[in-house]
């Protein structure tokens, strides 16, 4: 896959390309970055590619004809067809389903924006969606733009050491994930599940299973809204409202009962 971020910024695309998982797989060829600054498209001498909005108000808009050259650079570059992402809080929110889908893509090319906004006409002729990662403003679509990429690098073949990983993420079958444990068996006077260390791999699975579906009623429950649920996932879902039904409710992640009267 190939990634161009059209950036005021450059240098901080190190923090994914020269770091973890994702700086590994470019080292080893599974994907390509390249940043397009928009200055170097600019028709002034000092490089300045924004300017006051019509009508007045705060802030600098970025303006259209660099963006617009940069774009078309950036896509000039590509070897096939190319999906071109403004990264904004007014977006679509960036979901997992969304995540895999631009996954399939061989060229993705991340418009960062600065200051108070893009000159819109930029946004209706070059750029084919609108993409956000939550209900907050940042000061730029630099970050936003690493998120999107680590998002989408992680289920590229061989990015991860095992392809395992992405498949047990939360989100990845529509439930947060289950809670996770490691070495030592006690901490600070806490123990690990004692299912996990039974060694009985049909136990363990139904155990991270139901620990999914109460994690994502408890924290998310608008993600059951709709759900198909298997026959195992149903019957431990009715299990689960049966007990918060009862003056007593099991502690997530222990076997432990707390009182509620």
């Amino acid at each position: 896959m190939f990634f161009q971020a059209v950036t005021l910024f450059p240098e901080m695309f190190a923090a994914i390309t020269g770091h973890g998982v994702s700086g590994r797989a470019l080292q080893q060829g599974l994907w390509r970055f390249e940043a397009v600054n928009p200055r170097r498209f600019a028709d002034n001498r000092l490089g300045y590619i924004d300017d006051r909005p019509f009508g007045g108000g705060p802030g600098m808009i970025m303006m259209a004809e660099p963006l617009q050259a940069a774009l078309q650079f950036a896509r000039e570059r590509c070897n096939g067809g190319s999906r071109a992402v403004y990264l904004s809080p007014q977006g679509a929110p960036l979901t997992h389903r969304r995540t895999a889908q631009l996954a399939q893509y061989n060229n993705l090319i991340l418009l960062c924006g600065r200051y108070e906004g893009v000159d819109e006409r930029v946004l209706q002729s070059q750029v084919d969606e609108e993409i956000s990662v939550g209900d907050f403003v940042v000061s730029g679509g630099e970050l936003p733009a690493m998120m999107l990429m680590d998002a989408v690098l992680r289920l590229l073949p061989g990015v991860l050491g095992d392809s395992r990983s992405a498949e047990q993420d939360s989100f990845a079958d529509g439930l947060l994930d289950c809670p996770h444990y490691t070495r030592p068996a006690e901490f600070c006077g806490m123990s690990v599940p004692e299912v996990l260390l039974s060694g009985n791999h049909a136990k363990i699975a139904e155990w991270r299973l139901e620990q999914s579906l109460r994690r994502t009623l408890s924290r998310r429950p608008e993600l059951l809204d709709g759900r198909a649920f298997t026959p195992q996932e149903a019957r431990l879902l009715d299990k689960i409202q049966k007990e918060q039904a009862n003056p007593y409710h099991i502690k997530e992640n222990r076997n432990e009962f707390d009182s509620t009267t």
